[in-house]
């Protein structure tokens, strides 16, 4: 079977969106917000009440673990990016990253060939670059197809 060609990536192109995580959010938060004027409109009926209260609390609580999930998964991305670029910068430098780097700003590193990575590292620390303006600066794109 051959293998799958993966899109280039550039400044421009490298935003992976997934249509259905936003379907999905828009759904529920139409459905809070319906839950929401349900529960309002049942505030005079106590035989209403009840199931009103629920269906808020458990769409909040839906929202909340959706909201958990997605945080998650992106810190837990984060570490892995971490790790994986001070190990280059290691492997290319000989030290590891600069403590000064937040995380954005190595989020945004990892764009960088391994021929611009150190001096942009470097630039980033010491200029306190903005994740956008580090992307901006790659010269030649290095392409990650696996955070979402």
């Amino acid at each position: 079977m051959p293998e799958k060609t993966l899109p280039e990536q550039s400044y421009a192109k490298h935003v992976k969106v997934v249509p259905g995580f936003f379907a999905l959010a828009l759904v529920l938060l139409i459905t809070f917000v319906g839950s929401l004027w349900n529960l309002y409109r049942s505030l005079g009926n106590h035989a209403r009440l009840y199931n009103a209260s629920l269906v808020t609390v458990l769409t909040a609580a839906i929202l909340l673990v959706a909201f958990f999930a997605r945080n998650f998964a992106l810190k837990a991305q984060d570490r892995a990016i971490r790790a994986e670029e001070n190990l280059r910068h290691f492997a290319l430098t000989g030290q590891l990253l600069d403590k000064r780097l937040s995380m954005q700003q190595i989020v945004g590193l990892r764009f960088a060939s391994d021929a611009e990575f150190p001096e942009l590292a470097r630039r980033a620390a010491a200029e306190g670059m903005s994740l956008d303006a580090i992307k901006r600066s790659v010269g030649n794109w290095r392409a990650d197809h696996d955070r979402l």
